[in-house]
This record gives C-alpha cells, sequence and structure tokens, in this order.
C-alpha cells in the first residue's frame, strides 16, 4: 500500500481505538475479517498482513496479554455503528412528566378539558402527573382531593394506569399517570384500584 495513501486512512479515521502505525505493542493477538483466529504474531507482521489485505489492523483488546487486534475496513465500520445508534436513538421515546392541575372545587366543565389534556398526552406516550393544591382551610378537608383524584382518573381510565396513588405533599396532592397499553384493557381490577378517599 502506497505510503501516502496510508497516510489518508490514517487520519481519517476515528481515535476511539487504536490503529495500524498506532499500535506500538512488539506482538499481538490477530483475528482475521472472518473472525478466524490467525495468531499470536509480531505488529510488524500484523500491519504486513492488514495491507496485503487492504484493511485496517484494529485493536479491540487492548488490556489483553498481548493486545488482540483485529483485521477490518475501520471506516465500514464506523459507518455501521453510526448508523445503528441512529437506528437506536429513531427507536428511542423520550419519555416526558406533563402536568395536569386540578382543584378541590373544580368545576364539570374544567374537569372536561383537564382530562381531554391528560389524554393527549397519554396517547403521545408521555406520563402525567396530577395535581391539586389546597388553599387555605381546604387541606383540612383532603377527602375532597382524593375524590376528585379518583373521579379524574376514572373519566380517563382507558388510557391511564396509576402509577403512583394520591399522596399529600404540603398543600398539594399528587397523582402520577403512565400510558396504558393498548393490549391492557380496563377491568374489574383496575377499577378497584382507583384512589379512594381515606377512611375517616
Amino acid at each position: 500500500m502506497p505510503a501516502n495513501l496510508i497516510f489518508w486512512r490514517y487520519t481519517h479515521i476515528s481515535t476511539e481505538l487504536t490503529i495500524n502505525e498506532k499500535i506500538r505493542d512488539r506482538e499481538v493477538r490477530v483475528i482475521g475479517e472472518d473472525g478466524q483466529q490467525l495468531g499470536i504474531m509480531p505488529t510488524e507482521r500484523a500491519l504486513q498482513l492488514a495491507d496485503e489485505a487492504r484493511l485496517d489492523l484494529v485493536k479491540i483488546v487492548p488490556r489483553a496479554q498481548p493486545p488482540v487486534c483485529k483485521l477490518m475496513d475501520y471506516d465500514k465500520h464506523r459507518f455501521e455503528q453510526a448508523k445503528r445508534e441512529k437506528e437506536i436513538r429513531k427507536n428511542q421515546k423520550t419519555i416526558t412528566l406533563k402536568e395536569v392541575q386540578l382543584s378541590a372545587t373544580i368545576e364539570e366543565n374544567d374537569i372536561q378539558v383537564k382530562a381531554r389534556n391528560a389524554i393527549r398526552f397519554l396517547k403521545a406516550g408521555d406520563k402525567v402527573k396530577v395535581t391539586i393544591r389546597f388553599r387555605g382551610r381546604q387541606i383540612t378537608h383532603s377527602e375532597i382531593g382524593y375524590k376528585v383524584m379518583r373521579e379524574f382518573a376514572e373519566r380517563i381510565n382507558d388510557y391511564a394506569v396509576i402509577e403512583r396513588m394520591p399522596n399529600l405533599e404540603g398543600r398539594h396532592m399528587i397523582m402520577i399517570l403512565v400510558p396504558r397499553q393498548d393490549k391492557d384493557k380496563p377491568t374489574k381490577q383496575d377499577k378497584e384500584t382507583q384512589p379512594q378517599s381515606p377512611q375517616a
């Protein structure tokens, strides 16, 4: 392989792995492009094999004794790796936590609007944090908040599963809902797990 071609391949390859002339070990264990074990040999000989096959010598297990190197087209390897990572990122769904705020005295029209918003978030695959902020002496009647939470969860039961039951945190009551999977359907057990008001 001409020296200038070696230099071009050397300068255009990622430095994530040690490759070609950057490998300073006296000897290495070599694996062929097809996975065949070629044995332990001087690094100079391994580089010669890479040149003859018009491939790169890539150190893949640097801490082994001796280090393990593989013959491969590293530019092609990087391209395929980037393609796989892109596909993985594409298939990953970023789940965000959306918030719906209710009140202990919420009107029917308002709760319908809030329910529609929650359903929209759930359909998009997001979690929903449902909160009620108690004002003034409302905090002494937290059972009203539990009732509102229960009715709200029942309204969107076709779309949501309760991940975290309603819980008081200071002057706030918080419930977390997650999207119901398509294969899941509301059952009697689901209804039984709806938030209940605390016993008097």
